[in-house]
Order: structure tokens, then C-alpha cells, then sequence
């Protein structure tokens, strides 16, 4: 039935008609977002361990550039731009959760600092193979089950290019927030103006600490998640910095604890989180990882088998030349011919410190994968895709592999990330070309075309995160306050904790048995964890996006057609803070190694008080841009509002 349903489907563009698609504006303008969204979601990701997803933004921007700027007409050509430039993100999202662990071992002396090649290739290699493993399952995936798999975001996407009589107002939204952003950030991070964080150490209740990040990345990311996650990683970090941090002050008192080196009583809140509790939330991360891949794998097996089943299936006895637009992929020669090549990469390079083993494991473990993050995310979207999960049973099983088979110490660690780096971008980048590829099957895109453009995305990418990642490490240091880097740390943690068995497991293991506590109370493990291990500032500033969406949605709610218009206007706006506050965090990691001064904190400063007041005002654009002018006076004059429903913010 679904067969009929994917053969029958009338996309909209018909296969007979020849509109532009892979063009010159489209390629440049597609690398430019994949280099812009890229950057931005590695900083957010270092920082708040989460990524958002590029494809909506970057549909809005391209309809709003070559539609309305550029004053030409081509659905086509805007999924392409989308397409590229969503492949930024999504490798991005791989290489976050992996390579910083390179990074801080050589800070450590173990090994050198990874070179710019070593980097690209890793993440090159990686988002090659999840496009051409995910080349072959298309099929099975897009068309075969057409109806039966929504891809959430995939659809939606399409949604946002077929609406593209909106797309100027819409891509106003992006960039709006993505200029708020940029000067705020710039005027409190750069030049000092206000502290990007509030609050002070409670004395009375020794341990904790009340503070606030106020910055609209955080707000963006609290919107974008919604009450409820935001929430959830609100109790994280209170359980953190007003239970366990407390606790270990309390029954610390004097003593000096592994693997602190002083005196507990001494010790800040900052220092107890950064000594003790950070890893109690490594574990608890780690756990809701498995967790996650635990409930997902009978659903793991199941979509594996019937992904498999399909698998190969022919689409007719025609020749690829002479199959509609519409159903020509690349070459199956072609990408069989790649992925050896890839593989014999792998081995023979000595920048992938891997044997043949790794080099095989490799496969194994990415076509698995990639065969499952494309299946997952057409099931239950891109944002409970557990890539997470995917990484930590890789690296759990690699580490141990290349332990027995004789690639032991700093060698084997080494081994161990890069095959979890490259397993990670595949997982992640699957997803993303899957969605990218339903997309351009309800809007009646090339396939081949598609797949071309997601591997220049990937190159371009590539090319750009290893120096991204480079300026944020010398900037500020991985691991510290402005990037935490937490999926990076807890890598690390595992990978060590299993060659050299160096770690405080009695934390790590306290963190375990918490997540199973959160598991067995039905609450989502992940979240909690999350924010379990970052500081309880930044959960606070993610929490206030979330109640901005919660009071949009319950505003809103009795007329469906404002709360949707509302919501998505949000979302445009806080992805352009997102992107914006990443992108002039990245200009000020060029400034602080570049040593360049811009601090004018000494001669004015708002404090604290003037930054709570900033920080509401910003808070006041995301209302605004949600409500609108209208909407806003019917709020203020009567608590439980009535809309006409066709309100606009004119």
C-alpha cells in the first residue's frame, strides 16, 4: 500500500518539467549557510551541548534572497539552497559531541594538537559516507513508505517552500533576531557593557549558587525546545547546584576528596561543579544515552529489517538514464566505487590513527547507523534522533575492541575518537540528508541533484569546522565556562575511563543510578542529565525561552491558525538569535586571539541590575515578534483574549 502511495504521489513540480535547480546562485549561496550554520550551531552545540535544526532558516533566508532580492522565481532552486546549507548543521552536530576530546588531550600533554587536515578529514569522511550509504536507502525510505514515515521536519520544510509567497516577512524574521543577537552579544561579551551572567553564591546554604547566563542563544534554545524540555533541564541543574553540590559541602566539610586536591570547605560553587559534580553529570549523560538506545532498539531492529527488506528493490527495468527526474539518483557504481575508496582513506592515512579493523568497524557500524538515524528521524524527527546514544555504544565498543586487540593508551584513545567522530557525523548527517531528500520528493527535486548538493555542503563544512573548532579551543579552552563542550568531556571520560581506568568512578556511577531514578519516574533521562552537568546559569537562561513558549501557546491556543503563525514566528526569530550570537561569538574568539582589547567595562558598566534589564527587553522582542503589534494590545487590555484569527503585524 505504501508502495502505491510513493509510486502515485503528484510532487509539485511534475518529473517532465525542467526548472532550475543546481545553479550557481544556489550552490554559493547554499555554502555560504552551511559555513554560517555550521559555525554557529558548533558554538551553541560547545556551549549548551544541544544543536537546532538549519533546514527551516535556511529556506526562509534563500526564499527571502532569491525571491524577493534577486527577483527570481524557482522552488527548486531554493530546496537546493536549504539542502547545502543544512549539511552544515547537521555535520556540526557530529563533530561537537567527539573531537573537542583531541583537543583536550593535547591540552594535557598527551598528545599534539590535532592539525586543520586531520579535523576536516574526519568530518569530510564522515558526512560522505552518511550521504552515500543513505543513496541506496532512498527508495526504500521516501518513496516506498511514502505515508507511512511523516519526517517531520522533511515535510515541514516543504511546507515553508510551497507557503513561499510569505518568504520575505519570514526571512525578516531570521534576520532580525540574528542582528539583535549580534549587538547584544557584541555589546555585553565584547565591549562589557553589562555581565552576560547574574548572581551571586547563597552564603547561608554553602554549595549552591543562584545565577542566570542572560543571553538570546539561550532564550532561542529554551523557545525552541518548549516548556517542557526546558524544564527539564531546569530540575537538572536544580538538582545539581541545590542538592548534590550542597550535600557534598555539607558531608565534605574538612576533608579533601578524589579527585579534588584541596580542602572542600574552601572550594566555590564553581570549583565543587567543575571537581565533583560535573562528573556525577557525565555519567548521568552517558546512562541516558544508552538509556535512549536501550528503549530505541527493538524499534532499531525493526527498522533495520525492514529498511534491509527493501533494500536494492529496482525501480523498473529502465535504465537510471531513462527513469523519471524525479527517481534518478547518483550512480550505484558511483557510490559503491566511493565508499571503498573512503574506507582504503581510512586505513591508509596515517592522519586516522586506525588498523584494518577500525577501518572496518567503520563501515559496520556507519551503514548500521546511518541505515537507522535515516529511518528514526522519517519515524519521530531529527530532535529525539539518538545520535547521542550511537556515539556512546561506538565508542564503548571501539575502545574495547582496540584495547584487545593490542591499540592500548593515548594510541587507542586517539583511535577510539575518530572512529566515533566519523561514526557520529555519519549518524547525524543520514538524518539530515533524509530529511532534505523528503523534501525534495513532496516539492519534486532531482535526487541526484539533492545528493550532489548535500556533499558540497559537506566539503564546504568540512573544510570550515576544523577551524572553527580551532579559534574556540585557543579563544577560551574547551571544557571551561564559555564552552563547556559536555558531549566532548564526557567522550573523553569514557574513552579514559576504559584504557586507563583513571576516572572517579564512584561519581560517575552516582550519576548512573541518578538517571536510572529519572528513567523509573517516567521523566525523559536526557534533558535532565544535560542539565545536570552544565552550569545552572545557562539552564536558567534556556528556562525563560521556555516560559515565553509555554505563555505563547496558552495565549493562543483557542484559535489554531494565530497559535501556529505565532509559534513559527517565534522560531524563525530565535533561530536568527541562535545564529546571530554564534556567529559574533566566533568574531570575538578571532578578536581574543588576535588579542585584540575591545573591553570597555572599566569606564561604563550597567552591572548586573542594567544587565536583568536588557535581558527583559530582549525578552520583550521575541513577544513582540510572536504576537504581533495587534495581538499585543488585545493581550494588555483582557487577560482571557478572543481573536478574530486573522490578525497581522501591520
Amino acid at each position: 500500500m505504501s508502495e502505491n502511495k510513493g509510486a502515485s504521489y503528484k510532487p509539485y513540480i511534475p518529473a517532465d518539467r525542467i526548472v532550475p535547480e543546481l545553479t550557481v546562485t544556489s550552490i554559493l549561496l547554499g555554502i555560504l549557510l552551511a559555513v554560517v550554520f555550521g559555525a554557529a550551531n558548533a558554538y551553541l552545540g560547545l556551549r549548551v551541548g544541544m544543536t537546532i535544526s538549519a533546514s527551516i532558516p535556511a529556506a526562509v533566508i534563500s526564499m527571502g534572497i532569491i525571491r524577493f532580492i534577486l527577483r527570481k522565481d524557482s522552488i527548486l532552486e531554493n530546496n537546493m539552497v536549504q539542502t547545502i546549507g543544512s549539511a552544515g548543521e547537521s555535520l556540526a552536530a557530529g563533530a561537537i559531541f567527539t573531537l573537542p576530546a583531541l583537543f583536550l588531550w593535547a591540552e594535557e600533554g598527551k598528545i599534539e594538537t590535532p592539525s586543520m587536515l586531520t579535523i576536516t578529514l574526519i568530518c569530510l569522511v564522515g558526512g560522505l559516507l552518511g550521504i552515500l550509504f543513505m543513496i541506496p536507502l532512498r527508495q526504500a525510505l521516501i518513496v516506498e513508505e511514502h505515508g507511512v514515515l511523516p519526517f517531520p521536519e522533511g515535510t515541514a520544510c516543504s511546507e515553508v517552500l510551497l507557503a513561499g509567497e510569505e518568504g520575505g516577512s519570514k526571512a525578516g524574521a531570521v534576520f532580525s533576531g540574528l542582528g539583535i543577537a549580534a549587538l547584544y552579544k557584541l555589546l555585553t561579551d565584547g565591549f562589557k557593557f553589562w555581565p552576560s551572567e547574574v548572581g551571586h553564591d547563597i552564603k547561608f546554604f554553602k554549595g549552591s549558587s543562584l545565577g542566570m547566563q542572560v543571553l538570546p542563544a539561550l532564550a532561542g534554545v529554551g523557545y525552541i525546545c518548549g516548556p517542557k524540555i526546558s524544564s527539564y533541564m531546569f530540575a537538572g541543574g536544580t538538582l545539581s547546584w541545590f542538592v548534590l553540590m550542597p550535600v557534598i559541602a555539607l558531608f565534605g566539610a574538612d576533608a579533601t576528596i578524589f579527585p579534588g586536591t584541596e580542602v572542600i570547605n574552601t572550594l566555590s560553587p564553581g570549583t565543587l561543579w567543575g571537581t565533583y559534580v560535573r562528573y556525577i553529570g557525565a555519567g548521568a549523560v552517558a546512562t541516558g544515552g544508552v538509556i535512549s538506545l536501550i528503549k530505541s532498539f527493538p524499534m532499531i531492529v525493526r527498522t533495520f529489517k525492514a529498511t534491509m527488506s527493501t533494500f536494492g528493490k529496482k525501480k523498473g527495468d529502465q535504465p537510471a538514464a531513462l527513469l523519471p527526474r524525479t527517481q534518478q539518483d547518483l550512480p550505484m557504481p558511483l557510490v559503491i566505487g566511493l565508499v571503498l575508496a573512503l574506507v582504503l582513506l581510512i586505513w591508509l592515512l596515517p592522519t586516522f590513527p586506525v588498523n584494518p579493523l577500525g577501518a572496518l568497524l567503520v563501515v559496520v557500524f556507519g551503514f548500521f547507523f546511518a541505515a537507522v538515524s535515516s529511518r528514526m528521524v522519517g519515524l519521530i524527527g531529527s530532535s529525539n534522533n539518538p545520535v547521542s546514544g550511537m556515539a556512546i555504544a561506538t565508542l564503548l565498543a571501539t575502545t574495547v575492541l582496540l584495547k584487545v586487540t593490542g591499540t592500548a593508551g593515548t594510541k587507542g584513545m586517539v583511535g577510539a575518537i575518530a572512529i566515533g567522530g566519523i561514526i557520529c557525523v555519519v549518524a547525524a548527517i543520514a538524518g539530515d540528508t533524509s530529511q532534505d531528500l523528503k523534501t525534495g520528493f513532496l516539492v519534486g527535486a532531482t535526487p541526484r541533484k539533492q545528493q550532489v548538493g548535500e556533499i558540497i555542503g559537506c566539503i564546504a563544512s568540512a573544510i570550515s569546522i576544523g577551524y572553527v573548532l580551532d579559534l574556540l579551543n585557543r579563544a577560551w579552552g574547551f571544557g571551561g565556562t564559555e564552552i563547556p563542550a559536555p558531549q566532548g568531556m564526557m567522550m573523553k571520560m569514557i574513552v579514559e575511563g576504559i584504557m586507563n581506568a583513571q576516572l572517579p568512578w564512584g561519581l560517575i556511577f552516582i550519576g548512573v543510578f541518578v538517571a536510572i531514578v529519572i528513567e523509573i519516574l517516567g521523566v525523559p533521562v536526557m534533558p535532565v542529565a544535560v542539565g545536570m552537568y552544565l552550569p545552572f546559569s545557562l539552564s536558567a537562561g534556556i528556562m525563560c525561552g521556555g516560559v515565553i513558549r509555554w505563555f505563547v501557546e496558552k495565549r493562543t491556543k483557542d484559535n489554531e491558525k494565530l497559535n501556529k503563525e505565532a509559534v513559527e514566528r517565534g522560531t524563525l526569530y530565535t533561530s536568527g538569535l541562535i545564529a546571530g550570537e554564534g556567529l559574533m561569538g566566533i568574531l570575538l574568539a578571532v578578536f581574543a586571539v588576535a588579542h585584540l582589547d575591545i573591553d570597555f567595562s572599566s569606564k561604563f558598566s550597567i552591572g548586573q541590575v542594567g544587565a536583568l534589564i536588557m535581558w527583559l527587553l530582549m525578552l520583550a522582542t521575541l513577544v513582540y515578534v510572536c504576537f504581533g503589534k495587534k495581538n499585543l494590545k488585545s493581550i494588555a487590555k483582557k487577560s482571557d483574549v478572543r481573536y478574530d484569527g486573522d490578525q497581522s503585524d501591520e
